[in-house]
């Protein structure tokens, strides 16, 4: 008798710990950027529970996880502020500091910003990017 059954390959939100890793993951890189002198004016008006919960919910689409998010696109939500690139980099490094903290797999921080990557002409205010 043979299986014949394929088994689905596991998600990076998976191979992470699922919905508890990726909470945890928003909470601590919350705290390095609402630390950092540069980033925090962004957030003096937000309400960061559903900040938190926003980032939880796209995070957990970027890794493959259930896809529930149904607020603004990146570019609604970010061009309004006006961010320039060298913020956007910060942020990233913020993610990945506490990707690496958290002991998140070096394939699953690569392929996080990577996205960072495609996603950046989205946050990045036109003014603010390198050639505009």
């Amino acid at each position: 008798m043979t299986v014949t059954d394929e088994i689905a390959p596991v998600s990076h939100y998976e191979r992470i710990g699922g919905a508890n890793s990726v909470k945890a993951a928003v909470e601590l890189f919350y705290d390095k950027v609402l630390a950092d002198p540069e980033l925090v004016g962004y957030f003096t008006d937000v309400d960061m529970v559903g900040q938190r919960r926003h980032l939880a919910l796209m995070l957990t689409v970027v890794l493959g996880g259930p896809n529930e998010y149904a607020g603004r696109g990146l570019a609604e939500a970010h061009q309004p502020l006006n961010i320039p690139l060298e913020h956007y980099v910060k942020v990233g490094e913020h993610l990945t500091a506490t990707l690496t903290e958290l002991g998140v797999p070096a394939d699953i921080i690569a392929d996080v910003q990577t996205v960072l990557g495609q996603v950046q002409d989205q946050v990045v205010a036109t003014g603010n990017r390198p050639g505009a």
